[in-house]
Order: structure tokens, then sequence, then C-alpha cells
């Protein structure tokens, strides 16, 4: 582990935690850095964790300061993706790295085409105004979602954004508060679980904790400012680069 490694994932931090906030796939840049680096992709996946506590910490304190919060909805949504994640986590931990790669490659496909819903315009709904059926099925996917993110977190942006702006209704700023919460929440227990593995590198860990919590700052902010449109923009402009990636980089 030398410094100028460290330095590189600090960088890399700053870009995922804002491309986290704002739509999801940041860990899609953090993760092969650390397997480029000769990094394990079961570590890196783990170790990859503690850049996403900490910037989804940062998010949640930042969204509520700016006036942007709803803990009730939040918390039921968080206890929902918690026990998925624990066993999400657990199967991660298990996979090997050439098996590692190859499941990430079949996931990021599905990712392309779940993101290809309709993202229209929505209403900032609460707990109490979403119909009962939609928040029934919100919060059953919502486990699976958990199961995902303890498992490979790679791209769970795309999964919960449909799930929170398309089922339950919510505009885009308030689906990006819910989802720093919900992915704060599920990443302590899988982060638990990736560490009695001993499968984390703690000083990477840490350096992609500074640059996540900056990148989990500005992110946050532009997504208050800037509204649906920016977070549209941002959303399918990620969207082109991994498609193109997967098409013909991979």
């Amino acid at each position: 582990m030398e410094i100028w490694q460290g330095l590189i994932l600090l960088g890399a931090g700053v870009i995922a935690g804002f491309l986290n906030v704002m739509a999801g796939g940041g860990s899609l840049l953090t993760v092969p850095i650390m397997v480029f680096m000769g990094i394990p992709g079961p570590v890196a996946n783990g170790t990859n964790r503690i850049g996403i506590l900490a910037q989804n910490i940062t998010a949640v304190i930042t969204f509520f300061r700016k006036g942007f919060s709803d803990f009730k909805l939040s918390l039921s949504l968080a206890a929902m993706a918690i026990p998925g994640s624990i066993a999400g986590a657990l199967v991660g931990t298990r996979l090997e790295g050439i098996w590692f790669n190859r499941t990430l490659a079949i996931i990021m496909f599905g990712v392309m085409i779940i993101t290809a819903f309709d993202v229209g315009n929505k209403k900032s709904q609460t707990y109490e105004t979403i119909p009962r059926k939609r928040l029934i099925a919100g919060h059953l996917l919502m486990a699976a979602v958990g199961f995902y993110g303890g498992f490979i977190q790679i791209g769970v942006g795309f999964i919960i954004m449909p799930v929170l702006h398309s089922v339950l209704g919510i505009d885009l700023v308030r689906t990006n508060m819910h989802k720093v919460f919900i992915v704060g929440c599920y990443t302590i227990t899988a982060l638990i679980v990736y560490a009695s593995q001993g499968q984390i590198l703690w000083f990477f860990g840490f350096c992609l904790a500074i640059g996540n919590s900056i990148g989990g700052w500005l992110g946050t902010h532009t997504s208050i400012s800037k509204g649906d449109k920016t977070i549209k923009i941002v959303l399918n402009s990620i969207l082109v680069v991994f498609i193109i990636k997967l098409l013909f980089f991979s």
C-alpha cells in the first residue's frame, strides 16, 4: 500500500461520491481502480463500503440541514433493506475473484435495462400520502435492493431510484434524500460482515472515506439546488458511458 495509491483513491472517491448521490454508479469507478491495483475483487468490494458509509452520512446530514427529511419513510424502507444486505454480504464475501468480475458484468447489463424505465416528474410524497399498495410494493422491493447492495453495491443507486421514483412516486430530489439514508443504514451491516471476514483494507478505505464525503457533500448541494432536471441529465449521461463501456470496452 503506497501513498500515491491512497491519493488516487481519494480523488476517485470525490467523483464517486458525487455520482452516487446524484444518480449512482460511483463504485464502478472505485472498485475497478482497486482491482487494477492488485486488490482481490471481494476485498475491493468490502473496502469500498467504508467510503460509501462516509459519503452517505455526509449526504444525510446535508439534506437534513437544507430542510429535506422524512425519517419515518426512510427508516421503514431501510429496515426492509437491512436483512437482505446481510444475506447479500455473506454471499459476496465467498465469491471468487473471477466470478466476481463475471457477475459484475451480468449485473451491469441488467442495470442498463432497469434504468431505461420512465423517470418522469413525480410529487413530494411522504409516508402518509403514498397509496397503500404502492407503499407495500416499494417496501417489498427494497428487501431485494438490500440483498443486491450487500452483495455487490455497484450500481445500486440505479436500482433504488426506479423503486422510489416510479413505484412510490417520489420526486428525484427526495428520491436521492431517501436513497442516501437507506444505503447508509444497510452499508453498516454489510461493512460488519466484510470486516468479520477480514476483507477490508482500512488505509484504502480511509482514503475513500475522505474523497466520498467530499463528493457526497457536493452531490447533495447540486441535487438540491439544481433539482430534477440536472439529476436526469447526470443520470442519463452516466448511463450512456456505462452502455459504451459494456458494449465496447468489457
